[in-house]
């Protein structure tokens, strides 16, 4: 089992963060992010070409994180690959000690740095989860025996914020029976909506874990608010930062504040740091929870 797991199933409250593969073959800064959170987090999130931006293969940095004592949750998209190459990275990851796999769609190709480049999304989320699990039995998704069988701790993602709850919700149910054991959601920064979404899905039985991505600047939130879908930045938060004469203590007083405020209604949150990983430690301190 993995460290994630034996918490997850163990009851304690998880701390998950996120690292993006480098656009090149240098891996010191994401490295030392990494070593400046050891002690603060369960495992990262290895982005795999996150925004449809072309960067190393979340396998390779999740390999090298392992050899340096590190735990991984390999990001699998739909996007870049059919059936046969993500059942193929499967066994790879596993083979080179992966043990937690978290599945996404992925953002379209027109939207990064290949805008020319043709999307797969030969199989959805749900598929890619049921065919991870499938794997624990001992077959492939054409029903072809394996010799030997993953156990992967599988993970998605699930959007709190979405405008069709009822559909978001339905999917989640879908990659639950599927075999996800947790979702992480986007970023959360209205802990009374929040409540009413975890009320909801409650009696799915899911391990929620809540995204946190502090807000750097009144431009950001706007940002996100006009072009991150199921993202709602308070108007109330983002006239406090602007406001305030030191951004980035207020931008962590105000994170820190939503994960205590919700730190009752899930298994834990997932850190979207966005280069403010030196933050993270007085966040979650502030918060309670390390």
């Amino acid at each position: 089992m993995s460290h994630l797991s034996t918490v997850l199933d163990g009851g304690g409250f998880v701390v998950t963060s996120e690292l993006t593969p480098p656009k090149g073959t240098s891996l010191d800064s994401l490295l030392a992010r990494a070593h400046s959170l050891r002690r603060h987090v369960d495992a990262f999130n290895i982005t795999d070409s996150h925004a449809a931006r072309m960067a190393m293969a979340p396998i390779a940095v999740s390999h090298l994180l392992i050899d340096q004592g590190f735990e991984p949750i390999m990001q699998i998209t739909s996007r870049d690959r059919n059936r046969i190459a993500i059942q193929a990275d499967l066994l790879g990851a596993w083979a080179l000690g992966v043990r937690n796999i978290a599945f996404m769609g992925g953002d379209p190709p027109k939207n990064g740095d290949h805008p020319d480049a043709k999307g797969v999304f030969d199989v959805v989320s749900a598929d890619v989860i049921g065919a991870a699990a499938g794997m624990r039995g001992g077959l492939d998704m054409a029903g072809n025996a394996l010799g030997g069988s993953p156990e992967f701790c599988i993970g998605a993602v699930v959007n709190p914020g979405a405008k069709n709850l009822d559909q978001e919700i339905e999917r989640m149910v879908e990659k639950r029976d599927a075999g996800a054991t947790f979702f992480q959601t986007q970023a959360v920064y209205d802990a009374v909506a929040f409540e009413r979404f975890a009320n909801r899905v409650e009696p799915l039985g899911v391990r929620l874990l809540a995204g946190i991505i502090p807000v750097k600047s009144p431009k950001m939130a706007n940002w996100m608010n006009e072009h991150v879908p199921g993202i709602e930045v308070p108007e109330t938060l983002i006239r406090r930062l602007a406001e305030s004469s030191d951004r980035a203590a207020t931008s962590s007083e105000m994170a820190a504040a939503v994960i205590a405020d919700i730190r009752p209604m899930c298994r834990g949150v997932h850190v979207m740091a966005i280069g403010w990983e030196d933050k993270v430690p007085g966040i979650l301190e502030a918060a309670g929870v390390r």
